[in-house]
């Protein structure tokens, strides 16, 4: 469902609020894909994260493929893709990971620009630069309206570099504490007993009017042991 109640469109965009079943649909399909894209040769610690992300896609794609569920046919994943903070803008000020695209919401609204936004990036709870990485190039992308400015809701992909979604979970939050910022930390999932409830966190953030807070739902991904 789209929400129009918020006062986004005054400045050229409507706001966006995917309903809960596309957002599961989405996390559903993250879970499928990283299945398949953790198979690859290039999906490892050691890997880049660039090429990561582009196995993840492929994966997702896969995965879209399998089941005929009615919300499969209706969503693209999108190639990374340009962005506009603000539709003011002259030129693209950013390049997102991994775009999700509803036909439906297309037909209905008229809104040609991605539905959803999967942001990708490292991380490990053992090392504080990469839960700062997570934080400053990943969660504020979206709390500063770079990302999904328009959106309600946002996706982040966490490659797990080392220990666990906890581990990870808790570096993060050590981080957004030192920053003054203990009501975004991320937390359990809605559904703790759904499939991949493990690996998944949920948070809120407030952003800057006319912008409303943002829902990021995080999932965490482990990878395959290595091959001696």
């Amino acid at each position: 469902m789209i929400s129009n109640t918020l006062g986004w469109g005054a400045i050229g965009q409507q706001p966006i609020d995917i309903n809960t079943e596309r957002s599961d649909a989405i996390l559903q399909i993250l879970d499928e894909g990283w299945q398949k894209a953790s198979t690859s040769p290039v999906v490892h610690s050691g890997g880049g994260e660039v090429d990561i992300t582009e196995q993840l896609r492929v994966g997702m794609r896969a995965a879209l493929k399998i089941k005929r569920a009615a919300w499969r046919r209706k969503m693209t994943i999108l190639p990374g893709t340009e962005s506009r903070s603000s539709p003011s803008l002259p030129r693209p000020d950013g390049r997102t990971d991994i775009p999700i695209f509803f036909s439906d919401i297309r037909e209905e609204y008229d809104e040609h620009d991605p539905h959803a936004i999967v942001e990708c990036k490292r991380v490990a709870g053992n090392r504080a630069y990469l839960c700062r990485e997570y934080v400053v190039e990943g969660i504020d992308r979206f709390v500063t309206g770079k990302y999904a400015g328009n959106h309600a809701a946002g996706f982040m992909a966490g490659y797990l570099l080392s220990d666990d979604a906890q581990a990870a979970t808790a570096g993060i939050n050590r981080h957004l504490s030192r920053k003054g910022r203990q009501s975004e930390h991320l937390g359990p999932c809605s559904v703790p007993g759904e499939p991949g409830a493990r690996r998944r966190r949920s948070s809120r953030h407030p952003r800057k009017a006319p912008r409303r807070p943002i829902t990021l739902h995080h999932a965490f991904f482990a990878f395959q042991p290595q091959q001696p």
